[in-house]
C-alpha cells in the first residue's frame, strides 16, 4: 500500500488503506507508532475505523462516507455529507463545548474525517439495552439542544450570517431520506416497510387506514421541508450518543440542515420511549426493573421540562432580534417548538417500528407476544403524540399518554 495516492481520486478505504492514510496524510501519531486498524461502524450510512498505536496507546477515528448508504444501495448519497458532519461538529463544539467529539482533520478528496476516539464511552442505545442508567443525561442533552438550536436561529444570529449557513447545509440527499422514511413510507403499505407479523393487523387498522393521522403527518412533513428555523442535528437518537456516567457526546450529525428545532427534541424523546417500553415488557418484576424504568420515566419527563426551562433562560440571555423581544413572542416561539417535538416524537416511534430502519430496542425482544405488545404500544403512543401535539407541553403530559397506552395494550 506504500504507493497509494490519497490526493487525486476517491476510493472506499479498507483497514490497510486507512493505516497508510493515517501515516501519510496526518501527523497525529508518533514516528515510532505501531498502528492497528479495525472497522467498527455499525450504522446505516458510513464506514468507521478505529486506528490505535499499540506502542503509546494513542488512538483516532477515521470516518469515511461512501457513495451509497450501507443500509441499502437504493440510496445514492453525496459524499458531501462528510464535509457537513465535520463542519457541524465544529459549530456544535463552539455552541455547546464538551458535548461533541473533537475534529482533527477533514479530507474533501477521500471524503473522510479524523476525529476524537470515544472508546471510553458506550453507544447509549447499547448501554440502555444493558439496562444501565445515566442520571446526568437529561441535563446534558437539554443543554446541548438549547445551545445548538436557539443560538443558531434568527432570534440570536445576524440574519445574513444565518442565511449563509442555511445555504451551506442544504443537504438534499439526506433530507430526502428523512422525508421518505420518517414522514411518508411508514403511513402506507410501502414495499420498503418491514412490519412484524404480530403487529401487521394493528398497523393496517390504526396507521394506514387513518386519514386524519395521514393529514397531520403531511403537515409535519411540509414543515420539515420548509421551516429553516435552527441548525438541527437531524438524527439525534440514542444510537447517535456516546455516553458514560459523567459525559455525553453527540455524534453523527451528517443529517444536519436548517429545519424545525423540535425535530431533535422529538427524536430524543421517542428513542428514550423505545428503551422504556423495552424495559417494561422484558424485565422481571423487582427492584432492578423499578429503578431502571423509573430512571427512564424521570429522564423522559426531565428532557421536556429542562428543555423548557433552559430555553427560557437562554432566550433572555442571548436573543438579539428586536421583534423577538416583544412580550409574548417567546411563549409563541417555544410553543411551536414543543408542538413540533410531540409530532416528531410520534413519527419517529411509528417509523422505527414499521419502516425500513428499525431499533434494537424492539427487534431484540425474543418473545413474539412481548414484541407485539411493545410495538403496538409504540405505535399507539406515536399516533397520540401526532394527533394531540397541540396539548403536550410538559414531561407529565408525555408520561400520561405513555402510561395510558401501556395499561390499555
Amino acid at each position: 500500500m506504500s504507493n497509494t495516492d490519497f490526493k487525486t481520486e476517491y476510493f472506499t478505504m479498507k483497514e490497510e488503506d486507512v493505516i497508510q492514510y493515517v501515516k501519510t496524510e496526518l501527523s497525529f501519531f508518533k514516528e515510532d507508532a505501531k498502528l492497528e486498524c479495525k472497522e467498527i461502524g455499525d450504522g446505516n450510512l458510513n464506514y468507521v475505523f478505529l486506528v490505535k498505536d499499540e506502542v503509546h496507546g494513542d488512538s483516532i477515528i477515521i470516518k469515511q462516507a461512501g457513495p451509497v448508504a450501507r443500509i441499502s444501495d437504493e440510496f445514492k448519497l453525496s459524499p458531501d455529507r462528510n464535509r457537513i458532519e465535520s463542519e457541524i461538529l465544529k459549530i456544535h463544539d463552539e455552541l455547546a463545548e464538551g458535548f461533541v467529539p473533537k475534529v482533527y482533520h477533514y479530507d474533501p478528496i477521500m471524503n473522510c474525517t479524523a476525529m476524537e476516539d470515544l472508546s471510553d464511552h458506550t453507544i447509549m442505545r447499547d448501554a440502555l439495552m444493558n439496562k444501565e442508567s445515566f442520571p446526568l443525561f437529561a441535563d446534558h442533552i437539554t443543554t446541548f439542544m438549547v445551545n445548538t438550536l436557539l443560538l443558531s436561529s434568527d432570534v440570536v444570529m445576524e440574519h445574513k450570517k444565518k442565511k449563509d449557513l442555511v445555504k451551506s447545509f442544504v443537504n438534499p440527499e439526506l433530507c430526502e431520506i428523512s422525508e421518505d422514511l420518517v414522514f411518508t413510507e411508514p403511513f402506507f403499505d410501502c414495499v420498503r416497510n418491514d412490519v412484524f407479523a404480530g403487529t401487521r393487523d394493528f398497523v393496517e387498522k390504526e396507521i394506514w387506514s387513518d386519514d386524519a393521522l395521514k393529514l397531520e403527518t403531511a403537515k409535519l412533513k411540509f414543515d420539515f421541508m420548509a421551516n429553516a428555523q435552527s441548525l438541527i442535528h437531524g438524527d439525534l437518537h440514542t444510537g447517535s450518543v456516546f455516553i458514560k456516567p459523567d459525559s455525553t457526546k453527540v455524534i453523527d450529525p451528517e443529517f444536519a440542515f436548517y429545519g424545525p428545532a423540535g425535530y431533535d427534541v422529538g427524536n430524543v424523546i421517542a428513542n428514550l420511549i423505545f428503551a422504556y417500553v423495552n424495559g417494561v415488557v422484558t424485565m422481571d418484576e423487582g427492584s432492578e426493573k423499578s429503578e431502571y424504568v423509573g430512571f427512564l420515566e424521570k429522564t423522559i419527563t426531565d428532557v421536556i421540562d429542562l428543555f423548557n426551562n433552559k430555553f427560557k433562560v437562554a432566550w433572555d440571555t442571548y436573543v438579539t432580534e428586536q421583534t423577538a423581544k416583544y412580550p409574548g413572542f417567546m411563549d409563541h416561539y417555544l410553543a411551536s417548538i414543543l408542538k413540533d417535538t410531540a409530532g416528531i416524537a410520534g413519527c419517529e416511534l411509528i417509523r422505527r417500528t414499521v419502516g425500513l430502519a428499525h431499533v434494537k430496542d424492539l427487534t431484540s425482544i425474543e418473545s413474539a407476544e412481548k414484541r407485539t405488545r411493545a410495538e403496538k404500544v409504540c405505535l399507539a403512543v406515536g399516533k397520540a403524540f401526532i394527533l394531540e401535539r397541540e396539548n403536550l407541553h410538559s414531561g407529565e403530559n408525555y408520561m400520561e399518554i405513555l402510561n395510558q397506552k401501556m395499561n390499555e395494550i
